[in-house]
């Protein structure tokens, strides 16, 4: 996840990210999974998804173990 330049700091990536748990939420899902790099570009994404409740896990689906990836896990 990436917001526009102008727009980090002001919690748009936040309330995105809040709506799409709760629509998982109201649907009956019982996870969330996601994957994001691990380069420093994508450090304040995995803040993010931590202060959410996402742990880190291993690879999910077609996924594979890659040292370019980070895989997460929300419970819901």
């Amino acid at each position: 996840m990436r917001t526009a330049a102008a727009a980090r700091g002001h919690g748009v990536a936040a309330a995105v990210l809040g709506r799409l748990i709760e629509l998982a939420r109201s649907r009956g899902y019982a996870k969330v999974l996601l994957e994001t790099g691990t380069d420093p570009y994508f450090a304040a994404a995995r803040r993010l998804y931590e202060r959410h409740g996402f742990v880190e896990r291993g690879p999910f689906g077609a996924y594979t173990v890659d040292p370019h990836s980070a895989y997460f896990e929300l419970g819901l």
